[in-house]
């Protein structure tokens, strides 16, 4: 039998090969493109979307620079209501506490709570919170002076009458309720249940009208307080007898 003549490989494959593992890489990059660009060359493929990424509520994008410092949740003050109200939902979950400070693992438990209740129902859930402070925690037989420690999980500052779940959908109020009552004992605090239309929150007083809404923004003290006349009164003190 005459053995068959082998043919010789391009140049250019053979240069495709090698060892390099960023060569590798790119060679394989090479081949994926190729192959994506005759399967998606129809003209009903979408190559692009217009629409914005949906981002994870339950950390950050991109992490932290630096280690975050534990920290003190925020007090609104100078008569600020932002985050107190309703801004794209019917219903929501207000907290009524203050100096909390909640975790992605118990938002992510309040959150499968309220889908677990209004399962098969039309709706739509807002996140108005999201764990953006990271949490590190050293062992328990770690002494002192060994550093801030190692991540831990992630958290959020509630400040003080911030919502953090609104809802709208066909679903009646009381069945909305009741699933934002549970999703409130699921989570660390005080919360009440709000409606759309209801008066937002200065500190832990509500706005219902003007005339409360001047009352809490008037200054607390006053611009010039009287000085007791000290030096009469110092006078008119006996001095204590020696015993």
């Amino acid at each position: 039998m005459v053995a068959k003549q082998l043919q010789p490989f391009p140049t250019s494959t053979l240069s495709s090969f090698t060892t390099r593992a960023c060569c590798l890489q790119s060679a394989l990059r090479a081949l994926v493109s190729s192959s994506t660009t005759t399967t998606t060359s129809s003209p009903q493929s979408r190559t692009f979307s217009t629409s914005r990424p949906t981002l994870n509520w339950l950390l950050p994008k991109s992490g932290e620079s630096s280690k975050s410092r534990k920290g003190r949740p925020h007090v609104a003050t100078g008569g600020s209501t932002r985050g107190t109200t309703l801004v794209w939902g019917d219903y929501g979950l207000r907290l009524r506490d203050h100096d909390r400070r909640i975790s992605a693992s118990q938002l992510k438990i309040a959150d499968a709570t309220i889908r677990q209740r209004l399962r098969g129902l039309k709706y739509r859930l807002y996140h108005r919170v999201s764990a953006n402070i990271g949490v590190y925690t050293s062992g328990n037989d770690q002494r002192m002076g060994k550093g801030k420690g190692s991540f831990d999980y992630w958290c959020v500052r509630m400040p003080v009458s911030r919502i953090v779940f609104e809802l709208k959908g066909d679903v009646h109020e009381a069945v909305v309720r009741d699933a934002m009552r549970v999703a409130g004992n699921k989570l660390p605090g005080v919360y009440e249940f709000v409606k759309k239309g209801d008066p937002p929150m200065m500190g832990i007083t509500k706005v219902a009208d003007a005339h409360a809404e001047a009352m809490l923004r008037r200054p607390r003290l006053e611009t010039s307080v009287p000085v007791a006349d000290l030096e009469g009164t110092a006078g008119r003190v006996e001095a204590p007898s020696p015993p």
